[in-house]
């Protein structure tokens, strides 16, 4: 056991895999042999997309991917604690969770797996975090009006989240697939974006109060999405627009502040939460909780109660399981046909 089939892509945006040596375990680090991982169609597929029209050979030549697999523990590295060899875990982390049958995952992005849960779903650990976060900082109510835009993975899990919390929930898409799953998952309405008048349809959905918060949680241009959000959101005696945009996918907008947007807060959403990308806290070192409740590691925490509780439901979202080996066609399912996949896995 001293090599492993990993994924890469290229600066053309190909996608293929490549049998390499087992990096050595580091201190602070866990060795887990994988067995699934998630292909995320947001910043992955939207990644390899972008190369394919734009090739960046300058930058680099190829590069691993993955950031959300799942496995059991087979080695465990110096200074790790709470850890066995033998146990079931979900992990995350770019550069670490890789699509991969053998990842060295730093201790705290490594979450123990509820006996309850496949390891295809502890896969959703990364995103559902993501999305976890996203609708804290939200901050939503019991009885908001909330409109998540766009219904793919993150889009399916706020909204469930957001009905967890209590709030009525309305989703907007284009894809039959994606409102299909939405309504299976107990959001309240859905509307296709393409046929039907998303302005009066949703202040309606809002029995004329108006939206209170809405999620962005597409990838792309969103200016005309907040211009149409805008619309369906509160508006004060003076004519001020108020609620609140969560922005959580990676998109570009072109606004005019102050006036157009009155005092509606728009607030970015960045990853799973405090912790995330400081190499010191992924390795073992904490924040104190007193301070920083609310980490990365506690958030994909509550996130796995959830599932193994059946409150949240992630199974649901899985439209497709590929061998690692067939990385490459399921990438092109993913690119080709987003209206047929959701969550794709693959299988070392």
């Amino acid at each position: 056991m001293d090599r492993r089939i990993c994924a890469y892509y290229n600066y053309k945006g190909d996608v293929f895999v490549e049998e390499e040596p087992i990096p050595e375990l580091k201190e602070g680090e866990i060795l887990v042999k994988v067995e699934a991982s998630l292909i995320s169609p947001g910043t992955e597929i939207g990644g390899i997309r972008n190369l394919r029209i734009s090739p960046a050979p300058t930058k680099f030549e190829k590069r691993r991917f993955g950031y959300a697999n799942s496995g059991v523990i087979v080695e465990i590295g110096k200074k790790c604690k709470g850890f066995k060899i033998g146990q079931r875990v979900a992990c995350m982390g770019s550069g670490y969770a890789l699509h991969t049958n053998y990842a060295c995952i730093p201790q705290n992005l490594c979450f123990p797996l509820p006996d309850e849960l496949s390891f295809e779903e502890g896969t959703f650990c990364h995103l559902s975090a993501t999305a976890l976060w996203a609708v804290k900082r939200g901050k939503l109510e019991i009885g908001e009006n909330v409109v998540v835009a766009g219904l793919g993975i993150i889009g399916q899990i706020v909204s469930q989240l957001s009905k967890l919390s209590g709030c009525h929930v309305i989703g907007w898409d284009k894809y039959d697939l994606r409102m299909e799953k939405a309504v299976q998952n107990g959001i309240d309405r859905v509307i296709n974006i393409e046929k039907e008048d998303l302005v009066r349809q949703t202040i309606e959905f809002s029995r004329n109060y108006g939206i209170d918060t809405g999620f962005i949680c597409f990838g792309g241009e969103a200016t005309e999405t907040i211009k149409l959000l805008v619309e369906t959101m509160k508006t004060a005696p003076d004519t001020h627009k108020m609620g609140k945009i969560v922005i959580v996918g990676l998109v570009s907008v072109n606004l005019n502040f102050p006036v157009y947007l009155g005092n509606i807060d728009i607030l970015s959403s960045s990853r799973t939460g405090p912790g995330y990308h400081d190499e010191k806290w992924e390795y073992g070192e904490d924040y104190p909780p007193v301070f920083v409740q609310w980490s990365t590691k506690r958030n994909v925490e509550e996130i796995l109660i959830f599932i193994k509780e059946k409150r949240l439901n992630v199974k649901s979202l899985i439209t497709d399981i590929f061998p690692l080996t067939e990385i490459a066609s399921a990438c092109e399912k993913l690119i080709n046909h987003p209206e047929k996949t959701l969550g794709v896995i693959l299988k070392p």
